[in-house]
């Protein structure tokens, strides 16, 4: 996709020297663990997955990952093209920033923001809901799911302020190991033939399985479970040669993941049969732990310690993702504070480079978001995970889609690239489908969050009205640079 080497001009500032994190610190497997840990593998497959089949399109719901991961490749080519232009913590809301101006820039910095607190709250609930059984069963202490949070809470904070180092190290090992039980799970179920009725590679794939049923439901959590890649911008500025490096892990991670969900998927629909897979699918969810419907036939696969480490691993999941969330979040309030949106006190760093403070305002603000469902007696999983989880996506679908709008008003603005594909064609390509994605998402968020209408209707209302906010933040601000000169 990028055959032809574009050199980055200096027109477009790097960060200033009044806050830089750690350079030189992750390369392409550092980022991409990042972005895995972000997705938490584990969760996308045993909460969404059997959502999708029993909801969704049935044995089609693999087909929904593979077109969802195609318009994530066609919006990544217009990332990665504004990516070599523009090295920044900030990443979405600096992208918009330079193509649609400063005050939507930054309104979608808000939302941005806004997006990964939310999902990062939302794992939150599941994680407690999942630990709190998790201790109860091996050690009977009986603790609120709440304790836990708070425990972890604390936790996150002390290795996000540890430097990026450790964190990548300690994704790596939970990421490596939920990824290879289900990947191995997936090849051996492959070369197998697949399940009762073989590998059903036409009632997963072909355009009749992709359409029955309600495919808009299955696109629906397909695009939920490829949530984080964008992460590989946030973190340029810590890369070693960000330029080349950004570009491969962004390329590299949205293959792995969409390659990942549409194959263990397909082999879960195998392992079920494609005739029963729905069927068993919806008993899942009416017995109340929809895990099951994945992990019964791994620990038929490979027996009963599998049955015993799934949940412990979906825990670890959850965790990876939690963490990977808050150095998101971070680097995002740490981008804001260096470019005078929000207090500049944001951007102090310690002696690893690692914003601590901008970390600690993130863990404020997951303190804030969980606890009234705490205090309330909210149910952590139909509330706190399902509520935030939907909202979180149709923020990030609206960045996505602003994001390719920016691309294109930026190169015809600025022509620094002037590959037809990259700068226009991809980035116009995946904007329509990334509006599909969004009309979608809303004719069926609802069901995404288990709620009412009306609760559905307050929720969406708040993506539009971060954006807003943060458009008058920025014109505020402005205004007040402009009186001090």
């Amino acid at each position: 996709m990028d055959s032809q080497t574009v050199e980055p001009t200096q027109t477009v500032q790097s960060p200033s020297a009044a806050g830089r994190l750690k350079s030189n610190s992750l390369g392409v497997l550092g980022i991409l663990f990042f972005v895995l840990s972000a997705q938490a593998p584990l969760t996308g497959i045993a909460g969404a997955v059997p959502i999708a089949v029993a909801i969704g399109n049935g044995a089609g719901a693999p087909a929904a990952y593979a077109a969802v991961g195609a318009v994530i490749l066609l919006f990544s080519v217009g990332f990665v093209a504004m990516g070599r232009h523009v090295v920044d913590a900030g990443a979405f809301y600096t992208y918009i920033g330079k193509g649609l101006g400063r005050p939507i820039g930054s309104g979608s910095a808000g939302v941005a923001l806004f997006a990964y607190c939310a999902v990062q709250a939302a794992m939150y609930g599941l994680y407690g809901f999942i630990v709190s059984g998790l201790v109860e069963q091996y050690t009977g202490l009986s603790a609120p799911w709440w304790v836990w949070v708070l425990v972890t809470m604390v936790i996150v904070q002390i290795l996000g302020a540890a430097g990026i180092e450790m964190g990548a190290k300690i994704l790596g090992v939970f990421v490596l190991a939920e990824f290879s039980i289900l990947f191995v799970f997936a090849l051996v179920t492959f070369f197998k033939g697949g399940g009762p009725e073989g590998l059903g590679f036409a009632h997963s794939f072909s355009p009749h399985a992709a359409l029955q049923g309600a495919p808009g439901v299955a696109l629906m959590f397909a695009v939920a479970s490829m949530f984080g890649f964008e992460a590989t911008a946030i973190y340029g500025e810590e890369a070693r040669e960000p330029r080349r490096t950004v570009p491969r892990a962004t390329y590299l991670s949205v293959m792995v993941v969409t390659v990942f969900f549409a194959f263990t998927s397909w082999m879960l629909v195998s392992a079920h049969g494609a005739s029963n897979a729905t069927a068993a699918a919806g008993k899942a969810l009416e017995s109340g732990d929809a895990t099951s419907w994945v992990f019964a036939p791994i620990t038929a696969q490979f027996g009963g310690w599998a049955g015993d480490a799934l949940p412990i691993l979906l825990a670890t999941s959850l965790f990876a993702g939690v963490l990977a969330f808050h150095n998101s979040a971070n680097r995002y309030l740490f981008s804001l504070g260096r470019d005078g949106l929000l207090p500049r006190g944001l951007t102090a760093i310690n002696r690893r480079h690692s914003p601590w403070a901008a970390g600690g305002l993130q863990t404020v603000i997951s303190l804030a978001l969980v606890m009234p469902f705490a205090l309330l007696g909210k149910d952590p999983v139909l509330s706190l995970f399902s509520w935030f989880s939907g909202v979180a996506v149709l923020a990030v679908m609206l960045l996505y889609f602003l994001t390719s709008v920016s691309v294109v008003v930026f190169f015809r603005r600025e022509r620094l690239d002037t590959r037809a594909w990259n700068t226009l064609i991809a980035p116009v390509l995946g904007a329509l489908g990334i509006a599909g994605a969004i009309w979608l998402i809303l004719a069926n968020f609802t069901t995404l969050i288990g709620g009412d209408q009306g609760t559905a209707m307050w929720l969406e209302l708040t993506v539009p009205a971060v954006l807003v906010l943060g458009v008058i933040a920025a014109r505020l601000t402005r205004g007040r640079a402009m009186a001090d000169v």
